[in-house]
């Protein structure tokens, strides 16, 4: 009797060692054409479904593209959503979708899943300065080095420029309370791919709700699919659609839409500028969103992929949301490295941390 307990409770130790520590999203969803296309490729039972149906999703395409080591594309895709540019008839999902709910998810799947997110939070160091500005850089799916690096370089400078108290992480670690509470905004610096445990998105939730300040710019809301609607839906207020392909980088006219909001005073009404231009399934003017700029669509081709009509009539760039006492801005500006050096567009990005970073009894400034 004693040797049978000794064994249960080695095996219980056992198993409870080998259970995932995180509380990562999706960590215990089943497998489906849903599931993040990364999750799909770490399980060979799961990986052979998706080969089967899309042969060499996983083999002819980079790895970059369908790496299982993040900053991985598969982390900002599904099958489903793949089978759309890749010409998998949708009649075939609900067929794929019994195939691969029956793999089970085992502690090892989970395990898997999770190494993506981290948990230990990290010693930051702020420096004096108002106002306090978390950049944050952690980013699982597509990461445009060139991008990222050109906006964290302006940030700094600006910070130095303007006597900020900036602090820099690629920990989503730093979401906790207790680290948030010490700065005024976050900015997110082309972040792509969910970043975020389900504990470290209730902070940041919290963090916005209550006063908090979030700036955003380019790939921040650029992932062909998201797994966190709030952030998506609440926070953003707007979903991706695309951009241009042909060409992919063009000369368009920006114009500003709300003279009176404190991030457009001081810019010009109208300028031109090259970049690669976002469009939106929906409009965040109906979302509740306060426009800033909008493009002008006569003086570019918004063609995406495969001639998808990327058209939006009305077309806002830049925005701005209430979210709780919060406030948030979001420029879809920045793919080209050099928009960060350009002076309007960093003028734009300095008004937006200052005024999403200034906590004051007015709060948000709600659409007109």
């Amino acid at each position: 009797m004693r040797l049978a307990l000794v064994a249960f409770s080695a095996a219980f130790a056992a198993s409870a060692s080998a259970a995932p520590p995180v509380d990562c999203p999706m960590r215990d969803a089943p497998y489906s054409s849903a599931s993040p296309l990364i999750d799909i490729l770490l399980n060979p039972q799961a990986k052979a479904v998706a080969e089967r149906a899309l042969p060499g999703i996983a083999t002819r395409l980079p790895a970059q593209l369908m790496g299982t080591t993040p900053p991985s594309f598969a982390a900002i895709l599904t099958l489903k959503e793949a089978s759309g540019f890749l010409r998998l008839p949708s009649a075939e999902l609900p067929a794929i979708d019994r195939e691969l709910a029956a793999i089970p998810v085992t502690i090892a799947d989970k395990i898997a899943r999770c190494s993506r997110y981290d948990t230990d939070p990290p010693k930051l160091v702020i420096p004096s300065g108002r106002p306090r500005i978390l950049l944050f850089e952690k980013i699982n799916g597509f990461r445009d080095v060139p991008s990222v690096d050109a906006a964290h370089s302006a940030f700094v400078s600006m910070a130095a420029r303007k006597g900020w108290a900036l602090v820099t992480t690629e920990k989503g670690s730093a979401f906790t309370p207790a680290i948030l509470r010490q700065f005024d905004a976050v900015i997110w610096n082309n972040i792509s791919g969910d970043v975020l445990t389900l504990m470290q998105r209730r902070a940041f939730q919290s963090y916005m709700e209550q006063g908090g300040g979030f700036i955003g710019v380019h790939g921040s809301a650029g992932d062909p699919v998201y797994f966190w609607d709030w952030y998506v839906d609440t926070l953003l207020g707007a979903r991706f659609a695309g951009h241009p392909m042909a060409p992919q980088f063009q000369i368009a006219r920006i114009k500003i839409d709300d003279s009176a909001h404190p991030v457009a005073q001081g810019l010009p009404a109208t300028w031109d500028m090259s970049d690669e231009w976002y469009s939106f399934k929906n409009n965040p003017r109906a979302s509740g969103s306060r426009i800033i700029a909008t493009l002008d669509e006569t003086t570019y081709k918004p063609d995406g992929f495969g001639g998808q009509n990327l058209r939006m009539g009305d077309h806002p760039i830049a925005w701005s949301r209430c979210v709780g006492k919060g406030r948030m801005f979001y420029s879809a500006i920045g793919h080209r490295p050099e928009r960060y050096g350009d002076p309007i567009y960093v003028q734009m990005l300095e008004k937006a941390v200052a005024w999403a970073g200034t906590r004051d009894a007015k709060g948000c400034i709600a659409p007109k």
